[in-house]
Protein backbone atom coordinates (compact mmCIF):
# COMPACT_ATOMS: atom_id res chain seq x y z
CA UNK A 1 0.00 0.00 0.00
CA UNK A 2 1.17 3.40 -1.12
CA UNK A 3 2.19 5.26 1.73
CA UNK A 4 4.23 8.56 -0.19
CA UNK A 5 1.10 10.94 -1.61
CA UNK A 6 0.56 10.47 -5.11
CA UNK A 7 2.21 12.66 -7.47
CA UNK A 8 -0.71 13.82 -10.45
CA UNK A 9 0.18 16.50 -12.97
CA UNK A 10 -3.42 17.97 -14.38
CA UNK A 11 -3.17 18.86 -18.36
CA UNK A 12 -6.39 21.31 -19.09
CA UNK A 13 -6.62 24.27 -21.78
CA UNK A 14 -9.10 26.05 -19.36
CA UNK A 15 -7.25 28.19 -16.62
CA UNK A 16 -9.74 28.49 -14.12
CA UNK A 17 -10.78 25.33 -13.98
CA UNK A 18 -7.28 23.76 -14.04
CA UNK A 19 -6.42 26.04 -11.08
CA UNK A 20 -9.68 25.24 -9.47
CA UNK A 21 -8.54 21.28 -9.83
CA UNK A 22 -5.21 22.14 -8.24
CA UNK A 23 -6.25 23.83 -5.34
CA UNK A 24 -9.20 21.06 -4.41
CA UNK A 25 -6.50 18.31 -4.85
CA UNK A 26 -3.63 20.26 -2.75
CA UNK A 27 -6.41 19.91 -0.05
CA UNK A 28 -5.98 16.31 0.07
CA UNK A 29 -2.66 14.61 1.95
CA UNK A 30 -2.65 11.85 -0.13
CA UNK A 31 -1.62 13.58 -3.16
CA UNK A 32 0.70 16.05 -4.32
CA UNK A 33 0.50 18.17 -7.88
CA UNK A 34 3.99 18.08 -9.48
CA UNK A 35 3.07 20.63 -12.56
CA UNK A 36 0.01 21.86 -14.54
CA UNK A 37 -0.11 22.36 -18.13
CA UNK A 38 -2.15 23.81 -20.86
CA UNK A 39 -2.29 21.06 -23.38
CA UNK A 40 -0.51 18.24 -24.49
CA UNK A 41 3.02 19.90 -26.41
CA UNK A 42 2.56 21.75 -22.74
CA UNK A 43 2.69 18.62 -21.25
CA UNK A 44 5.37 17.64 -23.16
CA UNK A 45 7.60 20.65 -21.85
CA UNK A 46 6.73 19.99 -18.42
CA UNK A 47 8.15 16.77 -18.50
CA UNK A 48 11.12 17.40 -19.24
CA UNK A 49 11.61 20.00 -16.11
CA UNK A 50 9.93 17.79 -13.57
CA UNK A 51 9.59 14.69 -11.70
CA UNK A 52 7.52 12.36 -13.73
CA UNK A 53 3.95 12.34 -11.97
CA UNK A 54 2.34 8.72 -11.23
CA UNK A 55 -1.69 10.11 -12.86
CA UNK A 56 -2.25 12.54 -15.02
CA UNK A 57 -4.99 14.52 -15.28
CA UNK A 58 -6.14 14.44 -18.93
CA UNK A 59 -8.71 16.80 -20.75
CA UNK A 60 -9.89 15.76 -24.30
CA UNK A 61 -10.43 18.97 -25.83
CA UNK A 62 -7.69 21.22 -25.95
CA UNK A 63 -5.96 23.07 -29.15
CA UNK A 64 -2.34 22.69 -30.32
CA UNK A 65 -2.17 19.16 -29.12
CA UNK A 66 -5.70 17.13 -28.01
CA UNK A 67 -5.96 14.72 -25.15
CA UNK A 68 -6.41 11.75 -27.56
CA UNK A 69 -2.95 12.58 -29.23
CA UNK A 70 -1.32 13.52 -25.65
CA UNK A 71 -2.38 10.60 -24.18
CA UNK A 72 -1.35 8.24 -26.80
CA UNK A 73 2.27 10.33 -26.35
CA UNK A 74 2.47 9.33 -22.89
CA UNK A 75 1.60 5.96 -22.96
CA UNK A 76 4.17 5.62 -25.53
CA UNK A 77 7.38 7.65 -23.84
CA UNK A 78 6.40 7.07 -19.89
CA UNK A 79 4.10 3.49 -19.91
CA UNK A 80 4.42 3.58 -16.33
CA UNK A 81 2.47 6.92 -15.85
CA UNK A 82 -1.22 6.36 -15.66
CA UNK A 83 -3.96 8.88 -17.69
CA UNK A 84 -7.18 9.75 -16.53
CA UNK A 85 -9.35 11.52 -18.52
CA UNK A 86 -11.08 14.42 -16.92
CA UNK A 87 -13.47 15.84 -19.38
CA UNK A 88 -17.03 17.17 -19.99
CA UNK A 89 -17.58 14.74 -22.73
CA UNK A 90 -20.05 11.40 -21.96
CA UNK A 91 -20.68 10.06 -24.76
CA UNK A 92 -19.25 6.29 -26.06
CA UNK A 93 -17.33 7.56 -28.86
CA UNK A 94 -15.08 10.02 -26.57
CA UNK A 95 -14.86 7.49 -24.07
CA UNK A 96 -13.73 4.86 -26.27
CA UNK A 97 -11.30 6.92 -28.02
CA UNK A 98 -9.43 7.96 -24.80
CA UNK A 99 -9.30 4.39 -23.50
CA UNK A 100 -7.78 3.42 -26.85
CA UNK A 101 -5.60 6.20 -27.08
CA UNK A 102 -4.02 4.60 -23.03
CA UNK A 103 -6.26 6.47 -20.39
CA UNK A 104 -7.20 3.88 -17.79
CA UNK A 105 -10.10 5.47 -16.74
CA UNK A 106 -12.61 8.07 -17.27
CA UNK A 107 -14.12 10.94 -14.60
CA UNK A 108 -16.57 13.70 -15.82
CA UNK A 109 -15.53 17.11 -14.63
CA UNK A 110 -18.67 17.54 -12.60
CA UNK A 111 -17.70 14.74 -10.37
CA UNK A 112 -16.94 15.84 -7.00
CA UNK A 113 -13.73 16.27 -5.55
CA UNK A 114 -13.61 13.18 -3.48
CA UNK A 115 -14.90 11.49 -6.21
CA UNK A 116 -12.06 12.04 -8.17
CA UNK A 117 -9.56 11.80 -5.15
CA UNK A 118 -10.81 8.08 -5.06
CA UNK A 119 -10.14 7.62 -8.65
CA UNK A 120 -6.97 8.87 -8.61
CA UNK A 121 -6.09 6.08 -6.15
CA UNK A 122 -7.72 3.41 -7.72
CA UNK A 123 -5.88 4.13 -11.09
CA UNK A 124 -2.40 4.64 -9.48
CA UNK A 125 -2.99 1.30 -7.62
CA UNK A 126 -4.94 -0.70 -10.36
CA UNK A 127 -3.90 0.53 -13.52
CA UNK A 128 -7.47 1.63 -14.31
CA UNK A 129 -10.77 3.18 -12.76
CA UNK A 130 -14.38 1.77 -14.13
CA UNK A 131 -17.12 3.23 -12.53
CA UNK A 132 -20.86 3.55 -13.50
CA UNK A 133 -20.77 5.87 -15.94
CA UNK A 134 -18.33 3.97 -18.25
CA UNK A 135 -18.92 0.69 -17.95
CA UNK A 136 -21.30 -0.50 -15.57
CA UNK A 137 -19.81 -3.37 -13.56
CA UNK A 138 -17.14 -4.70 -15.65
CA UNK A 139 -15.58 -7.67 -14.96
CA UNK A 140 -11.91 -7.35 -14.06
CA UNK A 141 -9.90 -10.01 -16.06
CA UNK A 142 -11.07 -13.47 -17.53
CA UNK A 143 -12.21 -16.42 -15.03
CA UNK A 144 -9.07 -19.25 -14.95
CA UNK A 145 -10.80 -21.48 -17.35
CA UNK A 146 -10.34 -19.10 -20.47
CA UNK A 147 -12.54 -16.81 -22.03
CA UNK A 148 -16.57 -16.63 -21.37
CA UNK A 149 -18.09 -18.57 -23.81
CA UNK A 150 -18.68 -16.10 -27.05
CA UNK A 151 -20.41 -17.63 -30.41
CA UNK A 152 -18.15 -16.56 -33.43
CA UNK A 153 -20.24 -13.94 -33.89
CA UNK A 154 -20.36 -12.65 -30.71
CA UNK A 155 -16.61 -12.24 -31.21
CA UNK A 156 -16.58 -10.78 -34.17
CA UNK A 157 -19.06 -8.20 -32.88
CA UNK A 158 -17.28 -7.37 -29.85
CA UNK A 159 -14.24 -6.66 -31.88
CA UNK A 160 -16.09 -4.15 -34.22
CA UNK A 161 -17.73 -2.49 -30.76
CA UNK A 162 -14.16 -1.54 -30.07
CA UNK A 163 -14.07 0.55 -33.27
CA UNK A 164 -16.27 4.05 -33.77
CA UNK A 165 -18.69 2.38 -36.29
CA UNK A 166 -22.28 2.49 -35.35
CA UNK A 167 -23.96 -0.23 -34.44
CA UNK A 168 -26.06 0.50 -37.74
CA UNK A 169 -22.59 0.36 -39.45
CA UNK A 170 -21.84 -2.85 -37.63
CA UNK A 171 -24.71 -4.59 -38.72
CA UNK A 172 -23.65 -3.88 -42.35
CA UNK A 173 -20.32 -5.17 -42.54
CA UNK A 174 -21.41 -7.90 -40.48
CA UNK A 175 -24.16 -9.11 -43.26
CA UNK A 176 -27.05 -9.36 -40.53
CA UNK A 177 -30.01 -6.93 -39.78
CA UNK A 178 -29.71 -4.32 -37.02
CA UNK A 179 -32.11 -6.39 -35.00
CA UNK A 180 -29.27 -9.27 -34.87
CA UNK A 181 -26.59 -6.61 -33.52
CA UNK A 182 -28.80 -5.95 -30.92
CA UNK A 183 -29.23 -9.65 -30.17
CA UNK A 184 -25.78 -10.46 -30.02
CA UNK A 185 -25.06 -6.92 -27.81
CA UNK A 186 -28.16 -8.00 -24.84
CA UNK A 187 -26.10 -11.31 -25.35
CA UNK A 188 -22.57 -10.30 -24.30
CA UNK A 189 -24.52 -7.84 -21.83
CA UNK A 190 -25.39 -10.88 -20.00
CA UNK A 191 -22.61 -12.77 -20.04
CA UNK A 192 -20.48 -10.34 -18.61
CA UNK A 193 -22.70 -8.18 -16.65
CA UNK A 194 -22.31 -5.11 -18.58
CA UNK A 195 -24.66 -2.20 -19.40
CA UNK A 196 -22.77 -0.02 -21.91
CA UNK A 197 -20.86 -0.42 -25.15
CA UNK A 198 -18.05 1.61 -23.31
CA UNK A 199 -18.20 -1.52 -20.87
CA UNK A 200 -17.92 -4.41 -23.79
CA UNK A 201 -14.61 -2.24 -25.47
CA UNK A 202 -12.83 -2.14 -21.85
CA UNK A 203 -13.14 -5.61 -21.27
CA UNK A 204 -11.52 -6.44 -24.56
CA UNK A 205 -8.67 -4.06 -23.48
CA UNK A 206 -8.20 -5.35 -19.84
CA UNK A 207 -8.43 -8.57 -21.11
CA UNK A 208 -6.23 -8.05 -23.93
CA UNK A 209 -8.79 -10.11 -25.78
CA UNK A 210 -8.10 -7.44 -28.93
CA UNK A 211 -4.76 -5.08 -29.14
CA UNK A 212 -4.76 -1.56 -30.62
Amino acid sequence: MQTNPISIAIVDDHTLFRNGVAALMSEFDELTIIFEAENGQHLQQMLVKHPLPEVILMDINMPVMDGYEATKWVKEKYPQVKVLALSMFEDDKAVIRMIKAGAGGYVLKESKPRELLEAIKAINEKGSFINEMVSGKLIRSVADDGTPDFSRKEFEFLKLCCSELTYKEIADKMFVSPRTVDNYRESLFQKLNLKTRTGLVLYAIQNEIFKF
